[in-house]
């Protein structure tokens, strides 16, 4: 199972330099319910919602979603191995519950941050 960080999905949503692997979206997918939150906001700042809507839908109706819980918002607030952003914790936070109930996840991100922090917390990562 692959867990997407934001910066995958908009790398594919905007065409950047870089763009994930085919194989990337072949595989079973999840990631938190922020990223949805993350997205749309990203599209509404760039004035792209209406020609990008369809797309996303599809996007994300391909994925399962980690919801915000409890839980998952407390560790958020906990200690990580290394500095990390408000945004990026909740998103480790979201991996770390999937992990700690036995599920074999990798982490697929551009974000060095969130790549540091994934292999201090010995979080296998997919190659993007």
């Amino acid at each position: 199972m692959i867990y997407l960080d934001t910066s995958v999905v908009l790398a594919q949503l905007l065409a950047e330099d870089r763009v994930p692997p085919v194989e990337l979206w072949r595989e079973p997918l999840i990631t938190s319910r922020l990223l949805e939150h993350e997205v749309w906001t990203q599209l509404n700042n760039r004035d792209l919602t209406q020609s990008h809507a369809q797309v996303v839908q599809e996007l994300l109706g391909r994925l399962a979603f980690v919801e915000l819980s409890p839980l998952v918002l407390r560790r958020a607030v906990g200690p990580f191995p290394v500095p990390v952003r408000t945004l990026d914790a909740m998103h480790l936070a979201s991996l770390l519950f999937l992990v700690e109930r036995g599920q074999k996840v990798q982490l697929a991100s551009y974000d060095k941050r969130m790549l540091a922090a994934a292999a201090k917390l010995q979080i296998e990562c997919f190659e993007v």
